[in-house]
């Protein structure tokens, strides 16, 4: 079993990651001891200072507007409105990058996603990823300083490497690693026990 392990595919600013999110929670309770999991960012969008182009914006919107129809997910739509969207994803998976690094890869998952779809916040931003960075107790200034960091793209471009090497459609995405074999595990957006089998039936 020690060799086995979870990946959890995701992008901090992926809409289904965050109508997934509380299905997601729950398998990963269930699996706590049972199998090692890890975060991997699948980054949805490249660094862009562009504003967001009007029939993204509505395709987007139009998409959140789905994910609480089939899922009973909370948005906030006033971030079409009241922020500058931008079609950049990169920062919020260098942010979570850092906070893996403290051990608190998921709580910063999470921050982004409530400043975004909740508090109308645009995690694009660098100062909105800085700002969260410090709430949820990391460093600012040095959060701030690797944020840019070179070092810390090429840390990216590495992940999203392999990533691509891993049987995925899209995000969020589970594959499960055992004897260095890779298992796509097909996700069931409101049913964890759906994937807990599938994982179960592998690993046994």
């Amino acid at each position: 079993m020690s060799q086995s392990k979870l990946i959890y595919v995701h992008d901090p600013m992926c809409s289904w990651c965050w109508g997934y999110s509380p299905t997601w929670l729950k398998l990963k309770s269930e699996l706590a001891g049972k199998v090692a999991i890890e975060y991997k960012v699948g980054g949805l969008a490249p660094d862009s200072q562009d504003p967001m182009p009007q029939n993204m914006k509505e395709m987007l919107e139009g998409t959140w507007h789905k994910i609480s129809a089939q899922l009973g997910t909370q948005f906030n739509y006033d971030f079409w409105r009241n922020c500058q969207p931008r079609r950049s994803t990169y920062p919020a998976c260098r942010a979570a990058l850092i906070a893996r690094k403290a051990g608190k890869e998921a709580q910063m998952v999470a921050a982004i996603q409530h400043a975004y779809y909740l508090n109308a916040q645009n995690p694009s931003d660098e100062s909105t990823l800085i700002s969260l960075a410090e709430k949820i107790g990391l460093n600012k200034d040095e959060f701030s300083e690797q944020l840019t960091s070179s070092e810390l793209n090429e840390e990216l471009k590495a992940e999203l490497s392999f990533v691509r090497t891993l049987p995925i459609q899209g995000f969020p995405s589970l594959v499960l690693i055992k004897d260095n074999k890779a298992y796509p595990i097909e996700i069931n957006y409101t049913d964890w026990h759906y994937c807990l089998n599938q994982i179960n039936s592998i690993l046994d």
